[in-house]
């Protein structure tokens, strides 16, 4: 990877921007403090609430980090079938007690009053999720002494990144947990996500950017592998959520490793937008019908959601996690992000090793 981006974080770790509140600054800051990349999620969040999370982050410490935007969502949705899925969620509103948000409450989350907070207040790097921001976009993020990534998760995707001028691609495996980072939400290709090593290695044969590997890494013998396929850094969310520092109800950290959830799906049911979480009863009853709806969805389902957080139900939250949540650790992030290093220096000399021994015989 470019220097301008290795030389703000020792380790190549990156910890996920995790959008609801899971990323605060205190995770970001211990990852930074250990010698990662840690990362604010601004989705969701008002540009003052962003710029707020930053200021405490540069309170706790002075190490380099990034923060996380959404783009804009183009108006494809379709109101009818958003309004058939409100029906059908009638009764979780009932069973909850509450009522269904408002599918209009807005497509852009603020997108342009972030930026213009990102450009006055300028953070070392910026990543950008579900799309390529225009040029001149991160032509004046590079003016302001940003280093900026988008997410991609095709090759195709990460040429368009490259075309954008972005200074590297976060490649995103079909094994991550959360929100898929397609560029363009395509219902027909729902579940034809590609596996993070084979799309490294896809992506470094399209593009000469650097590349940030994410999906399903739990380990540090997989980064080691995804370094060895071409990345330069890894991306790791699910591994960090458990961590004290996360931000994630408790409810959400424990069933990672609670056997009662055995498997991960994508699914529409909470947001509208392909998304890998836990599977639980409200993923299996409502996702088979979810409508391809972004941020409509989000927006209907968000009162069911902090309802059942609140009353300590599973089984109505949104449980993100990738393909490896039963690898989840409950350590203090600083120690996980040395933990994972050691890893990675263990499988990386086991490999020299390997080299060196079949290139004798």
């Amino acid at each position: 990877m470019s220097s301008a981006l290795t030389d703000l974080f020792p380790h190549p770790i990156v910890q996920a921007p995790m959008a609801g509140g899971v990323s605060v600054p205190q995770l970001a800051a211990a990852v930074a403090e250990a010698g990662g990349l840690g990362f604010l999620a601004a989705g969701y969040k008002t540009a003052d609430g962003m710029y707020q999370e930053i200021k405490q982050l540069r309170g706790l410490t002075g190490r380099p980090f990034g923060v996380n935007l959404f783009m804009p969502q183009p108006e494809y949705a379709d109101a009818a079938a958003v309004d058939v899925y409100a029906h059908q969620l009638a009764g979780e509103a009932a069973w909850y007690e509450t009522e269904l948000g408002d599918p209009d409450s807005g497509r852009d989350d603020g997108y342009d009053a972030k930026l213009a907070v990102l450009l006055d207040n300028p953070v070392p790097v910026v990543s950008f999720h579900f799309g390529v921001p225009g040029g001149e976009v991160l032509e004046s993020l590079r003016r302001a002494g940003t280093f900026t990534l988008v997410t991609a998760t095709t090759p195709d995707e990460a040429l368009a990144v490259q075309r954008a001028g972005a200074d590297a691609v976060i490649v995103q495996g079909v094994e991550a947990g959360g929100h898929q980072g397609t560029h363009r939400d395509n219902p027909e290709t729902d579940g034809a996500g590609i596996g993070l090593l084979s799309l490294v290695a896809q992506v470094r044969e399209t593009v000469s950017l650097p590349i940030v590997a994410a999906g399903g890494i739990m380990r540090g013998s997989q980064i080691a592998a995804a370094l060895a396929a071409g990345a330069s850094a890894a991306q790791l969310g699910t591994a960090f959520l458990a961590t004290q520092e996360s931000g994630a109800n408790a409810v959400h950290k424990q069933a990672l490793t609670n056997p009662l959830f055995v498997r991960t799906e994508l699914t529409r049911a909470f947001s509208g937008r392909p998304a890998r979480g836990l599977v639980n009863r409200f993923m299996r009853e409502h996702g088979p019908y979810a409508p391809a709806a972004y941020p409509e969805i989000h927006h209907l389902t968000s009162p069911l959601r902090k309802k059942a957080a609140a009353s300590g139900d599973p089984q109505g939250m949104a449980l993100w996690a990738g393909q490896g949540h039963r690898m989840a650790r409950e350590l203090p992030a600083g120690q996980l992000v040395e933990v994972l290093a050691a890893e990675l220096a263990a499988a990386s000399t086991a490999l020299s090793a390997f080299r060196q021994g079949g290139a004798g015989r």
